[in-house]
């Protein structure tokens, strides 16, 4: 019962102590310093974004971006005008990278991954997956904005084409035991 009481009164001791030094920290930073805008965060008049745009080019005239790292989704290199919003019975997406369809127009087509349904473990047949219909859940457009903070990663490639292709379905379980 003593050990109890005496471990109550020490825990009770280090919350105190470290709601101060929570409470001294928040005093510390002003909410004009709170992340990368330099605006404080309860009020949108002072904030100001970069000029930047996404690419006007059409689905078929623009060029591919290279992959942010090995299987990343890839960028939308193309205006996405009237192609949003995707719906399970509306994707305007696969019109053209179907991989059906994605040679004959010049696309890339849909990897494996997105014709195999990775919870049930069977390959569709027809059309993709159910959980990879939301295309832009994934995949977002390309603008022409400068990063806010200085980046060093540089990814590694196992091959030329995992730059522009996915094998994620053939590497999934790499590494599981």
């Amino acid at each position: 019962m003593k050990f109890k009481i005496l471990g109550l009164i020490v825990v009770a001791g280090l919350m105190v102590a470290c709601s101060s030094d929570t409470q001294e920290e928040v005093n510390e930073v002003s909410a004009q310093d709170l992340g990368l805008r330099k605006a404080p965060v309860s009020d949108e008049k002072d904030v100001s974004l970069s000029d930047y745009q996404y690419s006007t080019s059409p689905a078929g005239e623009s060029q591919k971006i290279e992959r942010s790292y090995e299987n990343a989704p890839p960028l939308i290199p193309h205006d996405t005008e009237g192609m949003l919003d995707i719906t399970q019975d509306n994707n305007m997406c696969l019109g053209c990278h179907a991989p059906d369809v994605a040679q004959s127009v010049g696309a890339t087509p849909v990897p494996k991954s997105h014709t195999y349904d990775l919870r049930n473990h069977h390959a569709i047949k027809d059309g993709i997956a159910q959980s990879r219909y939301n295309c832009t859940q994934c995949h977002v457009p390309q603008a022409n904005a400068k990063p806010l903070v200085k980046n060093n990663f540089t990814p590694v490639f196992k091959s030329e084409r995992a730059k522009s292709r996915s094998n994620l379905l053939d590497v999934i379980n790499e590494g599981v035991k």
